[in-house]
């Protein structure tokens, strides 16, 4: 088994200096995306004004909306793991590819679970069948299948290739969230154009940045902070966590064969 060494996301060996390096600039990215959190919170929570319509439950949209395009830097990054894997067959690759599908998913779980909360006082229902929630469940089953797909399969060689396949096609269901509010015009669900937050005369639970004070300030924190910062820092943790666990691997396969 090839073992990955090191801090850095990823590399298969590096010097140990680099290897420190990579520590360090890790942490800084931890510490930064800890207070990015944080300084995101206080912004959504007490700075940016009460919105006109909804009133405080709007404030989760700090959350939710940002968290989903999060989920989808993640999965995005299991699209180029799987490409650069089928082209050279190097595990680096694929262990990117297993980073983002978890990431993504517990972004994407996020974006379901604030989405139910906020729709609750504002639907009068935790859940409905709006083609876009329908969407957005189906793409978190569609990577859910995909961790089950690897469970399943033994030979190595062979689960990081189907695995690779399915990263790559699985990708379809991220872009039918976006899209399907548009080809469905019958959705309640709100939709980002321009200004405003909806996209028919049949959404539900939009609101105007220009209406409530603080909302855009908050909103481009929040998407910085849950887009970039937070996915890229817990895609760098779990693939040095899978580095650390194939070495561990690598040395219990040396030690049974010596």
């Amino acid at each position: 088994m090839e073992a990955a060494r090191g801090a850095h996301p990823l590399s298969a060996e590096m010097p140990a200096s680099q290897a420190r390096t990579g520590t360090i600039a890790l942490t800084v990215l931890t510490i930064l995306t800890i207070f990015g959190v944080i300084f995101g919170l206080y912004m959504g929570l007490v700075r940016a004004g009460t919105d006109i319509d909804q009133g405080s439950v709007q404030r989760i949209f700090y959350i939710h909306m940002p968290s989903f395009f999060g989920a989808m830097l993640a999965f995005g990054a299991a699209v180029v793991g799987g490409i650069m894997y089928l082209r050279t067959r190097q595990h680096k690759w694929d262990t990117l590819s297993l980073a983002g599908v978890e990431i993504g998913i517990a972004l994407a779980l996020v974006n379901l679970v604030t989405g139910a909360i906020w729709a609750r006082p504002i639907w009068n229902t935790w859940w409905n069948w709006d083609p876009r929630l329908t969407a957005d469940a189906i793409m978190v089953l569609t990577y859910a299948a995909y961790l089950m797909l690897r469970s399943g399969i033994d030979n190595p060689d062979t689960r990081r290739r189907f695995a690779a396949v399915y990263g790559i096609i699985a990708f379809t269901s991220v872009l039918m969230v976006l899209i399907i509010p548009r080809i469905i015009p019958t959705t309640i669900h709100p939709v980002v154009i321009g200004p405003v937050f909806t996209s028919s005369e049949l959404a539900q639970g939009g609101f105007e940045l220009q209406a409530t004070a603080g909302v855009g300030a908050a909103l481009g924190i929040n998407f910085i902070v849950w887009m970039f910062l937070i996915p890229i820092t817990l895609l760098w943790h779990r693939i040095r966590l899978q580095n650390l666990a194939d070495r561990v691997e690598a040395m219990k396969t040396e030690a049974l064969s010596s």
